[in-house]
């Protein structure tokens, strides 16, 4: 038997329907999911969701993240506040493989308005498959962290 991977979810009333759509599909890959809410497309707040999930995401609770906004611009700007975080906004799934190979992001964010579910999946299937290169990365990794200080 294999240890599910545990994967946090979240979104604010633009992005709820886009993750719950989103959640048997997570499921099929073989992780647990934690929504970090909402729950409604009752409008709300969404820094406060991206906190949540970014701070249980640094604590290692969760091994990544998928938030979900409006255009997940706003999600990624809030969930890069939190230390330890490093939230990339993919549009398609070459830019989801880069900012995994390069930048090692541990949160995902999409756009609930922009992007719709087939793609949404191609992105978050790659960038749950794609690898941290390291190598020259690695030092520009921790030269983003450095900021942190």
């Amino acid at each position: 038997m294999t240890q599910e991977k545990k994967i946090a979810v979240g979104s604010d009333h633009a992005g709820f329907e886009l993750k719950e759509n989103l959640k048997p599909f997570l499921k099929e890959l073989g992780y647990e999911i934690v929504d970090f809410g909402t729950n409604t497309s009752d409008s709300v707040d969404y820094p406060l969701i991206a906190k949540s999930l970014a701070t249980s995401v640094a604590s290692k609770n969760q091994d990544k993240g998928i938030l979900i906004c409006g255009t997940g611009i706003g999600m990624s700007i809030a969930a890069n506040k939190i230390k330890g975080i490093i939230a990339a906004h993919c549009y398609d799934p070459e830019i989801a493989k880069l900012s995994r190979q390069h930048n090692n992001s541990n949160i995902l964010t999409l756009g609930g308005r922009i992007t719709n579910l087939d793609l949404s999946k191609e992105i978050i299937k790659t960038w749950l498959e794609t690898k941290f290169e390291g190598g020259r990365h690695l030092r520009r990794v921790q030269e983003i962290r450095d900021l942190e200080r």
